[in-house]
This record gives C-alpha cells, sequence and structure tokens, in this order.
C-alpha cells in the first residue's frame, strides 16, 4: 500500500490551514497517487486563544473540515486518516481532538479522540495546558485498509506504551500517530519513540507532524518539529520529511510485517503479568519474610523496610 504524509505548518486561522491542506493534498495526489493519505495533528486550527479554539471546533459529522476531508476522499477514491481536527462537543466547555477516517467512498469508517492530554512545562518554561480546553477519549479505534489492520494515536499518546500493548494485543500491522511535537521535546524524543514504537509492536508507524512555528494563546511564538517519518516493523526509518512543509510518501508491505514477526515471534512470548507483581510490603503483610529490616522495628515505632537478601525470603 502506498501512503503520503501531509506535513504541515497550521495556523490560528480556519481559512489558511484548510487551502493549505487541500492544496498538499491535491499534489500528493498529483506525484504520488496514494492508497492512503494521513493528515497532521491539528490540521485545521493551531493555537489561538482557548475561545477561538471552541468557535474554531467542527460539528462531526457535517462541519467544513469534516466535508473537506469526505469529499477528497470520495472524489479521489483513496481512504484519508484525517490528522486531527477540533470536534464540538454540543453542550460542553472543552472539545475533542479527534481522527476521523474516510474510506474511498468518503463514508467515515470511525474517529479517535486522543486520550493523554499534554499538560506539561517544556524545558524552556512554556507551559502547555490541553486538558484546559480538551476532554480526553475513553477508547481505542482500529480499522482495516487494504489488507492492513491500522491502530490509532495522536501526538502525547507516543509516550505511553500501555495503549500500543493494547493495539498490539488487538493485531495491529500498522499504527498511524498525527503529532504537533515540541521542538524542544521533538529533537531528543520524537525518532526514539517511533522506532521504539515500532520495534515494540512489530509494525509499521507513520507518525506525520506539524513543523514550524505558529501563535500560541498569549502571543508568544511557539515551534513544532517537523521530522514527519515511517518506521518499519524492524524499526527502520524508510521515509522522513525534510524541515518544511511538503509532502512524504512510501510503500508498506504486509510482506515484511509477516517476516519481521517470523524472525523474532514475540507474539508467542507475552507474559501475562496481572497478579505477578510483588513488593517487600507484601511480604510483610503475607508474614513471609524474616530479616532483620523487616521485623525490627525503628526507634518511631515503624517497621524498617526490607534489606533486599533476597535469598533469604520466599
Amino acid at each position: 500500500m502506498k501512503i503520503s504524509l501531509i506535513q504541515m505548518n497550521s495556523q490560528p486561522d480556519r481559512n489558511l490551514n484548510l487551502h493549505a491542506a487541500k492544496t498538499l493534498m491535491h499534489q500528493a495526489m498529483e506525484r504520488d497517487r496514494p492508497d492512503l493519505m494521513v493528515l497532521p495533528e491539528h490540521f485545521d486550527w493551531s493555537g489561538g486563544t482557548a475561545a477561538e479554539k471552541l468557535a474554531a471546533a467542527d460539528d462531526m459529522p457535517g462541519g467544513r473540515a469534516y466535508r473537506m476531508l469526505q469529499e477528497f476522499a470520495a472524489r479521489e477514491q483513496i481512504w484519508i486518516h484525517g490528522g486531527s481536527l477540533l470536534e464540538r462537543i454540543r453542550g460542553s466547555s472543552k472539545i475533542y481532538n479527534t481522527t476521523v477516517v474516510f474510506d474511498p467512498k468518503g463514508q467515515e469508517v470511525g474517529r479517535y479522540r486522543k486520550i493523554h492530554l499534554f499538560d506539561i512545562e517544556a524545558p524552556d518554561g512554556k507551559i502547555y495546558r490541553e486538558s484546559e480546553t480538551v476532554a480526553p477519549g475513553d477508547r481505542l479505534f482500529i480499522y482495516e485498509a487494504r489488507g492492513f489492520r491500522i491502530g490509532c494515536a495522536i501526538c502525547y499518546d507516543l509516550r505511553f506504551p500501555r495503549l500500543f500493548d493494547a493495539l498490539s494485543s488487538a493485531g495491529v500491522d500498522v499504527v498511524i500517530l498525527p503529532a504537533a511535537f515540541t521542538l524542544q521535546t521533538g529533537k531528543d524524543h520524537w525518532e526514539v519513540l517511533c522506532r521504539a514504537r515500532s520495534i515494540e509492536l512489530q509494525a509499521y508507524f507513520v507518525a506525520c507532524g506539524q513543523w514550524g512555528g505558529y501563535v500560541a494563546a498569549n502571543g508568544e511564538r511557539r515551534f513544532t518539529y517537523g521530522n514527519s517519518l515511517v518506521c518499519d516493523p524492524w524499526g527502520q526509518v524508510i521515509a522522513r520529511a525534510a524541515d518544511q512543509v511538503g509532502i512524504l510518501a512510501t510503500h508498506i508491505d504486509r510482506a515484511r510485517v509477516a517476516a519481521v514477526r517470523q524472525l523474532i515471534p514475540t507474539a508467542s512470548h507475552r507474559t501475562n503479568f496481572e497478579g505477578l507483581v510483588r513488593t517487600s510490603l507484601d511480604r510483610i503483610i503475607a508474614g513471609s519474610c524474616s530479616c532483620s529490616s523487616c521485623t525490627g522495628r525503628r526507634r518511631d515505632g515503624a517497621p524498617n523496610s526490607c534489606s533486599g537478601e533476597t535469598t533469604r525470603h520466599p
């Protein structure tokens, strides 16, 4: 299957972003004629104030950005993995950060709402509080396209291996992650995390990012890392975007997934660790630890910590 990634530099301007997205999508069709097209996180709106984000949120179905993707998929007869856009929640002061997927007939096959929200202080002191305007999703989404089983994630989800472990257990061959990784975190963490996920899942990892600067709520300039890339199931980067707005294309192959999984059959070696975790406190409660640290008392009357002399413990 041939895929195209659209690397954008979205701004707090709906008209500008949709025009830019549509232009790049047409260029991708003319140059590469992909089977599946992927857009970045926040392709329809990036930055601005909380009030502006709420006002810009799209109805699903029926909103302007939603219709643009839907009509493009049907006209060009391709799959579209719609990055993420701002989804309005009726009766709520918050929105969802949502991926929507369309098949080659322009029919919506499902949505994924970002689960892990980006609430951090970056190394440069900039504060990110996604949860102030965005409500978290509560379920995973997997779809099938041209023989591939594709799992969804968005940006900050990349840092949470349990999400990808769940996708692995569900048998995905590809994970697609639209993102707007910050420049500061991206330069150190982006590639290594993407490659790690592809190795762990033994699946293709398709990461489509925003690149460049945008204006945040307080008027300050913030910067995204770009470097959209595709990793194969062996963890090799098989395609990477340049440091600019543009298009990236590559092929993915089910035979490569099967070959890697045959070489290292980790799926058959998986262990369920539920109920297997023990701590020194568990041993104290069970009365099975008799070392001096566990049986002795400190002067304040509290028990000492276990000495770690594992040869004396069951």
